[in-house]
């Protein structure tokens, strides 16, 4: 009987240990894996440079709250936008899809109607669809409504509720356009209907004052560009009536954006959300509050910085304070590469000193050199992503897909068609690559591109327009010469033809996954 029994426990036992084996392997794949549906906080910044926050190498601003996003999550070195601008970056990161691709995407004037059509998918739509609550707040200059254009005094629709987002509050074109109201959801916060609001590219009365004819009232003065609507003692584009009741105080704006989000996410902390802040700083005009004027060396631009952060400040309190944080994956990046003079005379140029706004790189805003694109970009996800520093491509065009991934929904057909999953390397996965390659616009559809393959970097340009028109190349090896400096097209001709050929193939192909 013993005998019988031990027989049998030696049988039973090598069984056993597989049992136990595969119990533990598979603890050990849960561990590993993500657990389903983190909250979302993607926080955009607005014409930030890649040296200009302390954790990429400033000194004369220091920003503690995303140097803590820094250190608790993963840096990226070669994290990038798509474009050197605000409004394409953004149908980018919501649609996907290179902006590129669909008329109209450059930069959106005052009285733009709805960029991204209605049922588009969206960054917005496939978490909506996953099961989050979905939120936009900031700026937003993507369009408003449908032709002609915004009913800027009834409903403001299609807009973000038409493309997956629950809930808006935003800054709808952008700081240095008209109107200057915010929009919540599908309407002009606090417009009053006897006093109705008019906005349009032409002087709308020979006496209306503007930034030409009544220069001497601005407290901010226009070096170009920036002369047709006064508001808040500050040239704008575009021209304005009304709404009196509606406008908002440049100084007051982050604070409005932290202020709603705070409400937002402590009204949606009981289930999964996703919060597309979208910071208007370091954008023209900048008009910081009060109590940032002053804060650093450089001027309002230095102190756009310092509120920046402190905006950043606010939502990782929040999440501390709401017991989110380990909830939470935190991603923060820029809209696009830095600029210094953009229209006004705020001291940015007088007073950078030896600070190095693209850090390492060359150009910025509206360039396709690496100092247009190559953006802060920073994700955190305590207990899920291993902090460090990557040298992985990774881009906000990537998001969507990334984001589908970690959610569980597919991307529909047609949908998302530049954006690539690459959430392993977003969360450092050991081993896990980022995208082999990049297409980078400035703001129109004229022909200039940035196309980053490995280390290796073509730029084409265009020069003059019609029969006049000329295409320069230029190359290069961005693991010796990130700063651009030394074009190597002469030396490797068949680099540029190669390369050149693949970029004119995701073009034309009209998608860039299954594009080869």
């Amino acid at each position: 009987m013993n005998r019988r029994f031990a027989t049998s426990v030696g049988l039973l036992f090598p069984a056993l240990l597989v049992v136990l084996w595969a119990v533990d392997r598979s603890n050990a794949l849960a561990a590993d894996s993500p657990p389903q549906r983190p909250n979302i906080v993607v926080i955009m910044a607005d014409d930030l440079g890649y040296g200009d926050v302390s954790c990429y190498g400033a000194h004369r601003v220091r920003t503690p709250n995303i140097d803590r996003l820094a250190r608790e999550g993963l840096r990226f070195t070669s994290g990038y936008c798509s474009a050197s601008t605000c409004t394409p970056t953004r149908f980018t990161f919501l649609t996907g899809t290179y902006a590129f691709r669909q008329k109209g995407t450059g930069i959106a004037p005052p009285n733009a109607t709805a960029l991204i059509r209605a049922g588009t998918p969206t960054v917005a739509s496939l978490l909506k669809q996953a099961g989050y609550t979905t939120a936009v707040i900031g700026k937003w200059h993507l369009g408003l409504g449908q032709p002609p254009g915004p009913d800027w005094n009834g409903l403001l629709k299609p807009g973000p509720l038409e493309i997956g987002f629950d809930y808006c509050f935003l800054l709808p074109t952008t700081n240095d356009r008209v109107p200057p109201v915010y929009v919540e959801n599908h309407r002009v916060r606090n417009l009053d209907p006897n006093d109705p609001l008019w906005v349009g590219m032409k002087r709308p009365s020979p006496d209306h004052p503007t930034g030409l004819t009544h220069r001497h009232l601005l407290r901010m003065d226009w070096s170009h560009g920036h002369h047709d609507s006064i508001h808040n003692g500050i040239g704008r584009i575009g021209f304005f009536t009304g709404g009196k009741s509606a406008l908002w105080r440049d100084e007051d704006l982050a604070e409005e954006w932290v202020k709603q989000s705070v409400r937002w996410i402590t009204e949606n902390r009981d289930r999964p959300f996703f919060l597309f802040f979208a910071s208007h700083d370091i954008h023209v005009p900048r008009m910081p509050n009060e109590r940032f004027q002053g804060a650093t060396p450089m001027g309002f631009r230095g102190d756009a910085i310092v509120e920046l952060d402190w905006c950043v400040g606010e939502l990782l309190k929040t999440l501390d304070r709401l017991n989110l944080t380990e909830k939470t994956l935190v991603v923060f990046c820029s809209d696009n590469g830095p600029v210094l003079d953009d229209g006004y005379k705020d001291g940015a140029v007088e007073k950078l000193g030896d600070h190095k706004p693209a850090g390492p790189f060359r150009g910025g805003k509206y360039t396709v050199y690496e100092g247009g694109t190559r953006i802060p970009f920073i994700v955190r996800w305590p207990g899920h992503v291993q902090p460090g520093v990557s040298d992985e491509i990774v881009c906000t065009v990537d998001l969507a897909a990334s984001f589908a991934s970690l959610a569980g929904v597919p991307i529909p057909p047609g949908g998302c068609r530049d954006s690539f999953n690459v959430l392993p390397a977003l969360l450092g996965r050991p081993g896990a690559r980022g995208r082999d390659h990049l297409v980078q616009q400035d703001n129109g559809n004229r022909g200039n591109f940035g196309f980053r393959q490995g280390n290796w970097k073509l730029v084409r340009l265009i020069s003059g327009r019609g029969k006049n028109a000329k295409r320069r190349l230029e190359l290069y090896d961005l693991s010796v010469d990130p700063g651009e400096s030394h074009d190597l097209a002469t030396e490797h001709p068949e680099i540029v033809r190669r390369m050149n050929d693949r970029l004119q193939a995701l073009i034309d192909a009209g998608h860039s996954r299954g594009a080869d």
